[in-house]
């Protein structure tokens, strides 16, 4: 039977993505740190990457096991604060994503003095700047891996395949940095956060439908346990997401290939109810315009090199 890497999808793009801003950051300190004769501090930076890399892979251990104990539990009401803490996943996840996604293209244009300044701060106070320049990448590191985390932990993955694919996007991502900082080689950086942001912005829009989901069915699962909360529930197809706009599991199952890769890039679902299809619709005008409009006067770091380079 052929192994199904659609799941492997999301997490590469999102680690590919996170990874590489990482990347940048740790290439501009190593870079800094070079032409100022301080390349005796790149274990801290070495150091900030491993510890980073570590408490990012903490984080997701942790948000694991109290799924997992969730699944478990006898505890009454614990089939439903399964699906509620997976919505509250997703919206912390979608609200991390989304800033990150905006903040990152209008800070492109001075990140490299950004970092060259916090650096330069911490090489200034000698008997600390090894301990600056560790949480400086600590930092980094941590915020990028702790929103790819919440992503994960929001989607609910598990198995290898997922795990595969945030493995591919982390090598992915450190390839490109040795290629941009250590061989010296031009890879347009703004084309590509460009194409990456467009997928990151399907993806996370797919993410607004599964939280929705979530709710509806942790409401739905409290309407079951205790009586006295059925009136939540409107209907016995769903609680507060109205009516179905299609019902197409029998035709394009969001399970089965292709309906999975369509589920996985754009959030296609085979059942859709009318509040998930206007907060999706929503969601990717009102980011999606917000998206485009930072896009105007990006600048990254090839961009700064110009001037050398001609």
């Amino acid at each position: 039977m052929p192994v199904d890497f659609s799941a492997a999808i999301p997490t590469f793009v999102i680690t590919l993505r996170e990874g590489v801003e990482a990347a940048l950051v740790v290439g501009i300190v190593m870079a800094y740190l070079n032409k100022a004769g301080q390349s005796s501090l790149n274990s801290w930076v070495y150091s900030g990457i491993g510890t980073g890399v570590f408490a990012s892979v903490l984080v997701g251990v942790l948000f694991g096991w109290t799924i997992q104990a969730l699944e478990v539990s006898d505890q009454p009401y614990a089939p439903v604060l399964k699906p509620f803490l997976e919505g509250v996943f997703g919206v912390i996840a979608i609200a991390l994503l989304s800033w990150m996604l905006v903040w990152m293209t209008r800070q492109a244009k001075s990140l490299k003095g950004q970092v060259e300044n916090e650096i330069s701060n911490a090489l200034q106070a000698k008997s600390g700047a090894g301990w600056g320049v560790f949480w400086l990448i600590f930092v980094a590191v941590l915020r990028e891996g702790f929103e790819t985390v919440v992503f994960i932990a929001a989607k609910f993955q598990q198995g290898w395949i997922p795990a595969f694919g945030a493995v591919a996007g982390l090598i992915m991502a450190t390839a490109i940095g040795v290629l941009l900082f250590k061989w010296g080689v031009k890879i347009n950086l703004r084309v590509f956060f460009q194409v990456m942001g467009v997928f990151l912005l399907l993806i996370v829009s797919g993410l607004v439908i599964s939280a929705l989901a979530h709710f509806d069915k942790a409401f739905a699962m409290l309407a079951q346990l205790d009586p006295q909360y059925a009136a939540i529930c409107v209907s016995q197809t769903s609680c507060f997401l109205g009516s179905l706009v299609w019902n197409l599991h029998g035709v394009l199952p969001d399970r089965q290939f292709p309906g999975i890769i369509l589920h996985t890039l754009f959030g296609y679902v085979d059942r859709l109810y009318w509040v998930e299809a206007i907060a999706y619709i929503a969601f990717l005008t009102t980011v999606g315009s917000i998206y485009l409009q930072s896009l105007t006067g990006w600048t990254m770091l090839n961009a700064n090199r110009k001037p050398a380079e001609n």
